[in-house]
């Protein structure tokens, strides 16, 4: 994987949506995960969009407490598979 995008913020689904398009033009492959109050991001049709086709992992820990009762449009992990993300990515990009 070319670029992992590790989302920590609320406020990153600005930055991540023409980030994640312009690696789909530059095609790098990318995956993205989101913990802390990046999970907020996922509740933007157009980010999630986005991510069709990339592998997108959301802490589950982080959903549960700042998106409850919300259905999550991603793969449910853990800090454990961000870790297996970090360590296969090329680069990291921390928004």
């Amino acid at each position: 994987m070319n670029l992992l995008f590790h989302v920590t913020t609320a406020q990153s689904g600005a930055l991540l949506v023409p980030l994640v398009l312009a690696a789909r033009r530059a095609n790098a492959s990318f995956a993205a995960f989101f913990t802390h109050e990046g999970v907020k991001t996922l509740q933007n049709a157009n980010l999630v969009a986005a991510l069709a086709g990339s592998r997108a992992v959301v802490c589950e820990e982080s959903w549960h407490r700042f998106c409850p009762g919300l259905a999550c449009p991603v793969e449910n992990g853990s800090q454990t598979i961000n870790s297996a993300l970090m360590a296969e990515a090329e680069r990291v990009v921390s928004l």
